[in-house]
């Protein structure tokens, strides 16, 4: 080989390197300023782009709105009180069954349009029980057996009052963001809350998607959406008229924008964070424990902290679809051989004792994990941490239920039902998380070896939400579901009306009709103990009551609890202000207090 051909084989490799420089550097979120604008600003990472704007079609977690709205109060992220937010204060009346909540003096939108107890009226009367308008916030404050709304009133421009029929402890829980309530602007959305589509729906379920220009959303929050690029980032900017102000006067948020960059594979988000692209990794989703090890080993050279918050405030569990329900067209939603497996009590327990949770804990969370045994996060007071039934791994037990329930093995120790069905059906997870890919494959592996056959098949978050809630057309899926201090905060989970209630699923508002849907005995029972709970103001009352329902859901297993994350997270040195728990959902809940150091 030439000299010649060699140095002309240099330079084109230096021309290549070049031109990857300047492509990466103009990708670089770092460049993403102006020479106009120098200013204070954070980049996070989300491995999935918002679905929507618009607060009250919200499902799914992380999303825009802890950023963008806030509550009447708010949950502190390190206590777990209940703090004022745009109220200032609250009264209940002696006998619990009014509560005025006073507004802070002179709250304005982003738009500059006072924000008056109107608001709260319209967001509450107009949205939230509106049964023509699907929101996740409705089961969090219906009250009694009869699943009623409070009565909420102005009393004057900064008064507004709940009028509830019976006591209902979690109320401040209920009006409480980023979990709960959230107010929206009665001016800018009223009009599309009385319009309708050509299908009859509110033409407010249409919106502010997506595809809504940025600057036309308004704001109450820390912040507003300045321009969002699908696929790529979502960038927010100080909201001008926020009303927070720290002890010497000075108004929040201190960072003045966001970057929220959108990149589903975990490993190209730990290679940004090294590269110091990215502020912050693990505040919508805890860190993978791998990761946490590797960054702990660099921190100092880094420049950056790795925080472990304890516990996460979630859970995570494999479900199946236990839906009996047809569509319009009488077509049955699930399969009606699996759906007489899936809806076979000992079918549940028997996969559950074959999970191998412990191996899962040890190999894939580097014993960093927390197995769960409970549909209540194990922050909450609430949580029952004895007496509950668990599902050790014990194959031969899985085998024993098996066969109990008339299944049977040919030679090959394949499994078949009594009518000589082979056993299959499909497992779905989101293929952003890493974690739950390699759980899955797991649980795939350990199914095997009772005889059971798994299509696995992760897919992304959006298109897999949309099968759970959307087309319905699933075996079984393995998701995550925040958590919390008050156990209202899972009814819509829970309760059989609830938007989140995937393993049996009733028609949900602007769907298509379905037929035949029916509530399982101990679906109508975990009803009634969650009604209950919500009137009952003694804690320890409470606790009872809840405990009860732990049971149930152990017992009949409609979710099998997997291994929860530990809180992990690792952010940059020159963030400063952070109060970090396992305990939110949401790392970053202090967003409005934190600065940025050079």
């Amino acid at each position: 080989m030439s000299f010649q051909f060699i140095r002309s084989m240099r330079w084109s490799v230096v021309l290549i390197l070049a031109i990857a420089s300047l492509f990466l550097s103009g990708c670089n979120p770092r460049n993403y300023r102006t020479e106009a604008a120098q200013v204070p600003q954070l980049v996070l990472v989300s491995p999935t782009d918002p679905k929507t704007f618009n607060y009250a079609n919200n499902q799914t977690f992380p999303s825009v709105f802890p950023f963008i709205y806030e509550g009447l109060t708010r949950e502190n992220g390190v206590t777990g009180n209940y703090e004022p937010a745009l109220a200032e204060s609250w009264k209940f009346s002696p006998d619990n069954k009014r509560i005025v909540f006073t507004l802070r003096p002179n709250l304005k939108w982003s738009d500059g349009t006072p924000l008056t107890s109107d608001d709260v009226v319209f967001t509450y009367e107009d949205i939230v029980f509106n049964p023509k308008i699907p929101t996740d916030q409705k089961e969090t404050i219906q009250i009694g057996t009869q699943k009623v709304f409070p009565k909420v009133r102005k009393l004057n421009d900064r008064q507004v009052e709940f009028i509830l029929p019976e006591p209902f402890a979690p109320l401040l829980a209920a009006t409480a963001a980023p979990e709960g309530v959230m107010i929206l602007p009665k001016h800018a959305l009223a009009e599309a809350v009385k319009n309708k589509l050509p299908d009859g729906n509110s033409a407010f379920i249409s919106t502010w998607g997506t595809d809504t220009e940025p600057k036309k959303i308004i704001t109450n929050g820390a912040y507003v959406i300045d321009s969002y690029s699908a696929g790529q980032r979502l960038v927010l900017k100080r909201n001008p008229y926020y009303w927070r102000k720290d002890q010497s006067g000075k108004q929040l948020p201190y960072i003045d924008r966001i970057i929220w960059q959108f990149i589903e594979n975990q490993d190209t988000q730990l290679l940004r964070f090294r590269s110091g692209d990215l502020d912050v990794m693990g505040d919508t989703r805890p860190l993978r424990p791998e990761y946490f090890s590797l960054l702990k080993r660099e921190d100092k050279r880094g420049n950056f902290q790795v925080l472990n918050g304890g516990p996460w405030s979630g859970v995570l569990y494999l479900t199946f679809n236990l839906s009996k329900a047809k569509d319009q067209n009488g077509k049955p939603f699930v399969d009606p051989i699996k759906s007489k497996w899936f809806n076979t009590l000992e079918f549940r327990q028997a996969v559950a004792y074959a999970i191998d949770r412990d191996r899962i804990n040890t190999n894939l969370f580097r014993g960093l994990g927390v197995v769960q045994n409970s549909p209540i996060s194990v922050q909450s007071p609430f949580s029952l941490k004895e007496g509950l039934r668990v599902y050790n791994y014990n194959p031969q037990k899985s085998r024993e239920l098996l066969k109990k329930a008339g299944f049977k093995y040919n030679d090959r120790g394949q499994l078949f039902d009594s009518e000589g069905n082979r056993v299959r059906f499909t497992l779905m997870t989101n293929a952003n998380n890493l974690t739950r890919v390699a759980i899955g494959a797991q649980v795939r592996q350990d199914l095997s070896k009772i005889g059971i056959e798994v299509d696995y098949n992760p897919i992304n978050f959006n298109v897999l939400i949309d099968r759970i809630n959307g087309s319905r057309e699933w075996d079984a899926h393995m998701i995550g579901f925040t958590g919390g201090i008050e156990p209202q905060g899972l009814a819509n989970l829970w309760m059989t009306s609830g938007g989140s209630h995937s393993f049996n699923l009733t028609q949900q508002p602007g769907q298509p009709k379905m037929q035949g849907y029916v509530a399982n005995d101990w679906e109508k029972e975990i009803d009634r103990l969650f009604i209950e709970g919500a009137r009952e103001l003694d804690p320890e009352k409470r606790k009872k009551i809840y405990g009860e329902f732990q049971k149930l859901v152990q017992e009949q297993l409609p979710v099998i609890h997997l291994v929860n994350d530990s809180a992990l997270m690792a952010v940059r040195n020159r963030v400063q202000g952070l109060k970090y728990s396992g305990l939110p959902s949401w790392g970053l809940w202090n967003i409005q207090e934190l600065r940025i150091k050079e």
